[in-house]
């Protein structure tokens, strides 16, 4: 797929994320502000905090005016529960996700690399287990039972190698809100672990790396000549989503105080990616996963502080040197991810 048809069908898909993410940071700065009851119905109020955005700007008696010369009270509903999307949040030491109830995956998971971080060993992999998200209401939330039999990896977004100064912080990596489908072979066990690896070899330039990481769902055009989206679900009875891609957004940070970033963009396609691929070749620029994903990233980071990342260092994937690093590490070839 070339970088202009992502780009175009990019943006044929950001509508519906990107009201949903809306909704969701408006919910988010108004609970946050607990501003007073506003009556959306004669004589019951939205307690503060509940979720519901009111109208900006209105005071009682505004509203109550409004109310009067209308009919109509459309946001009454929301004294019985606020509808959505709601995406649960969780915060974590290792990570922070928002998970999306409806394709029982995360929404973005962003997690910070620093070489410290990266030096310590107290967490250990084997020690640590697949979980489902107990945070996450029952009737949306992936299961173990979904993976079993489907061919697809639990597939890490913050992977496990990057949680490793703490047990607390590893195990936080395993929890199925931090989880895609992925293929295994070729891709989260190769190429996406090579593309994991070069994330951590950046701290050997910068003090600071940010990284948010999530999947896609783009559409593609078919013989009719017409873009459709397509995904295979997963889980009997259907439950969990295949992203046809994933993203990463880097922001390499330069230790410095109101200092510089370099930022990087990356779309790939869950698929499996032969390892002579350059990286650069999934190089995007960053508008075109906001408008894929319905995400903005870096609304508060200034232009003239911002740098092109594969213009500061050499964006590549070393495939050979990992895979012999990880089987000299274990005795062994590297096993499955899943």
């Amino acid at each position: 797929m070339s970088k202009a048809t992502l780009g175009l069908i990019a943006a044929a898909s950001a509508a519906t994320g990107a009201a949903a993410a809306a909704i969701y940071c408006s919910t988010l700065s108004k609970q946050k502000a607990a501003p007073p009851a506003i009556p959306t119905t004669k004589g019951i109020p939205v307690t503060p905090g509940s979720g519901v955005p009111p109208l900006i700007g209105a005071t009682n008696a505004s509203v109550k005016a409004a109310q009067s010369q209308r009919p109509v009270d459309p946001s009454g509903l929301f004294q019985y529960g606020f509808p959505g999307p709601v995406n649960d949040l969780a915060t974590r030491a290792a990570l922070v996700s928002s998970f999306d109830r409806r394709t029982r995956n995360p929404i973005w998971v962003a997690e910070h690399i620093t070489p410290e971080s990266l030096a310590a060993k107290e967490g250990d992999r084997n020690r640590s287990k697949f979980v489902e998200d107990h945070d996450v209401p029952e009737k949306f939330r992936a299961r173990l039972s979904d993976y079993r039999g489907s061919g697809y990896d639990r597939g890490h977004q913050v992977p496990a190698a990057d949680a490793k100064f703490s047990q607390e912080a590893m195990d936080d990596t395993f929890f199925l809100t931090n989880m895609c489908p992925q293929v295994g072979a070729g891709f989260n066990r190769d190429y996406w672990a090579h593309f994991e690896d070069f994330c951590r070899r950046l701290t050997s330039k910068y003090p600071s790396v940010r990284i948010v990481t999530g999947p896609l769902y783009l559409p593609r055009r078919d013989s009719d000549g017409k873009y459709h989206v397509s995904y295979e679900v997963i889980g009997n009875p259907p439950n969990v989503a295949v992203p046809t891609h994933f993203y990463k957004v880097i922001l390499a940070e330069d230790g410095v105080v109101g200092g510089t970033v370099a930022v990087g963009a990356f779309v790939l396609p869950n698929a499996v990616i032969d390892n002579s691929t350059k990286l650069e070749e999934f190089s995007v620029p960053l508008s075109i996963v906001e408008r894929a994903s319905g995400v903005e990233f870096l609304t508060k980071l200034p232009a003239n502080r911002r740098k092109e990342l594969c213009k500061e260092i050499q964006c590549s994937i070393v495939a050979g040197e990992f895979d012999n690093a990880r089987k000299n590490a274990t005795g062994v070839p590297a096993p499955g991810r899943g």
